[in-house]
């Protein structure tokens, strides 16, 4: 994984795309630092902002650049420096400055898909980036895929020479190289493994099960996670959608599963409104969620089981194809060093309600049998000790029913 001390943990924040996409602004990435640090909503009694439950980081995406159709270079001068659009954007520094002073990082983008550079490889165009990123003071970078800089080992050679750590978001989207590290591999921090998620239940799916194959293989790891994208949570279909958004249960569907898996917890809902924060607020504070996500025992957390029947979603119209998918499907994470503690999560894709049984020698890892302690993790509750199974979940049609399982002490 990449060695720079960074992102030993799934990285959480938020992001500008999945709600503003284009239409972004100094004003609004400022606005939005400050509600990442308000303190009006509580946890257990104390006032709690999203900082303190790690959501710390504040990314700004597309649409910062002047794109110009009749130079050589669609927002890099001849020098190979980024230009910003200065109505919108007058002061990067004092943007980054003013997150650094909440006690938050900033978040850039580069290799931008609006106005996306032209064919050209020159390494001027990188080192012009890097040293922009550098005088502006961002922490982070999201290095899309969309223009003509895709080499990210350059990058990190270059961003590794000016001995800042930084934290690297390959947004490769799983299919344009390189996408994907090696066990001894990785010069980025996090990788995206799909197409961009849109706020539908299909697609939640879709880009879920593309983190599968980077689970059981060990490639999504400290310093190195496998990212199915940004969180939809809150964003009601969004500025870049145009679909319907997710229901209730379907958000906590994509809230459980993301945390699973050990992906980045990336928000991108308007944290200053009262309304939306209001309604999600008990999902993304569920502490016992985000230890689960944060923890690291050795298995990033993947599926287990799927059941033999399978469902067909539909994409909304003018996305292409269908997703098929088990009508259940059970995943887990390890999240003690000796086997005694799993969590659990159970989808249910099907269209009605379903009761399923959970076996516990089904469950990789995990060493507990007789005497199981469970405990439900979106209610912070504990249900009961169970032998062998814990029989008659019922499950709502696009839930998903979340478990901690601890064995019995010997």
């Amino acid at each position: 994984a990449k060695d720079n001390g960074l992102a030993l943990k799934p990285p959480m924040g938020w992001r500008s795309w999945n709600l503003f996409g284009g239409d972004v602004n100094q004003e609004l990435m400022t606005s939005i630092m400050d509600g990442m640090v308000d303190r009006s909503r509580t946890v257990d009694g104390v006032p709690t902002s999203l900082c303190d439950l790690g959501y710390c980081d504040v990314g700004l995406d597309d649409n910062w650049q002047v794109c110009s159709d009749d130079k050589d270079y669609n927002f890099h001068d001849d020098d190979g420096n980024p230009i910003v659009n200065l109505d919108v954007f007058p002061d990067m520094k004092a943007m980054t400055d003013h997150a650094h002073s909440l006690g938050l990082t900033a978040g850039w983008y580069g290799n931008n898909c609006i106005c996306a550079e032209k064919d050209t490889q020159d390494d001027k165009f990188y080192q012009g980036d890097v040293k922009a990123f550098m005088d502006y003071g961002f922490d982070g970078w999201k290095l899309d895929g969309c223009g003509a800089q895709l080499d990210l080992q350059l990058y990190d050679d270059l961003i590794n020479a000016t001995g800042k750590a930084v934290v690297v978001e390959n947004c490769h989207w799983g299919s344009a190289p390189p996408y994907e590290p090696t066990l001894d591999w990785c010069p980025w921090n996090f990788f995206r493994t799909s197409g961009d998620v849109r706020a539908s239940y299909s697609s939640v799916l879709e880009n879920l099960a593309s983190t599968y194959k980077y689970a059981d293989t060990l490639l999504s790891r400290p310093g190195c996670w496998a990212y199915p994208d940004m969180l939809e949570v809150g964003c009601n279909g969004g500025a870049t959608d145009g679909v319907g958004g997710l229901n209730d249960v379907e958000t906590r569907t994509h809230f459980g599963s993301w945390a699973i898996v050990s992906s980045p917890l990336v928000l991108s809902h308007d944290v200053n409104n009262a309304t939306i924060m209001d309604d999600i607020w008990d999902l993304i504070s569920n502490k016992e969620v985000i230890e689960i996500n944060q923890a690291w025992f050795g298995h990033p957390g993947g599926p287990y089981k799927t059941s033999d029947d399978v469902v067909t979603l539909q994409h909304e119209e003018g996305f292409d194809g269908d997703v098929t998918v088990g009508a259940q499907q059970y995943l887990y994470k390890p999240m003690s060093e000796d086997g005694s503690k799993v969590a659990v999560l159970v989808l249910n894709s099907a269209d009605e309600d379903v009761t399923v049984d959970v076996r516990f020698d089904e469950i990789p890892s995990f060493n507990g049998v007789e005497g199981v302690k469970a405990r439900c993790v979106w209610g912070r509750a504990d249900i009961g000790v169970f032998d062998d199974v814990l029989d008659g979940v019922v499950i709502k049609s696009h839930d998903a029913r979340f478990f901690m399982f601890e064995a019995k002490a010997e």
